[in-house]
């Protein structure tokens, strides 16, 4: 884990221009076309978009990347403009933080290893991705305060370890229900956010 995370480290400095800039503007706008003609296709799109595995090895190559832009922020409008929002937000701080590089290779390796989980297990999905995403945000800024629903006022580090308490529990009821996606998924997003934060944490 800590070769891995020096390799990185390397990685970014000597490829200060290699990236996409302002990366999570254009995750938001496919989002937001997809979240739109789910409405006028009863969720054909999401469905059309996402990963499958058998689908791809009989040629629906597009989702190994599609998959990317279905949305995770549920079916209400106002949840899914509030997710939406936040995560643009977030994935914006850390592009500042970190810079255009640090950020896409971030960003990057968990659509990778997803994509690899995604072949072994049969299906994948970005909402634990974005969840990574937002325990970077956390280690970074821990001590900034939120509203939660737009109201309650609550620091990140909080919010932070109620996720990881939601992320124990899905690993540990989708272990005994042997659902083996939802178990893996969440070991795969904690790698990737493990392996930029490792000496930080350690």
């Amino acid at each position: 884990m800590k070769a891995v995370s020096r390799w990185l480290d390397r990685f970014c400095y000597d490829h200060p221009n290699f990236g996409i800039p302002n990366l999570m503007k254009y995750i938001v706008i496919g989002n937001v076309m997809v979240y739109f003609l789910d409405l006028f296709s009863r969720g054909y799109a999401s469905w059309m978009l996402s990963f499958s595995s058998p689908l791809i090895l009989q040629g629906q190559l597009w989702r190994v990347l599609s998959f990317i832009f279905v949305p995770t922020g549920g079916g209400f409008v106002l949840w899914f403009v509030m997710t939406t929002l936040f995560y643009y937000y977030i994935g914006n701080a850390l592009e500042r933080q970190w810079g255009t590089t640090r950020f896409t290779v971030f960003y990057g390796l968990g659509i990778l290893l997803n994509i690899i989980m995604g072949f072994v297990m049969g299906s994948t999905s970005m909402y634990y991705i974005n969840m990574s995403m937002f325990f970077s945000f956390a280690t970074l800024y821990p001590e900034m305060q939120v509203l939660l629903f737009g109201i309650l006022p609550l620091k990140v580090k909080w919010l932070a370890w109620l996720d990881a308490a939601l992320f124990a529990y899905d690993i540990f009821f989708s272990i005994f229900s042997q659902q083996w996606i939802t178990a893996v998924l969440p070991l795969v997003a904690l790698l990737n956010y493990f392996i930029f934060f490792w000496d930080d944490l350690m």
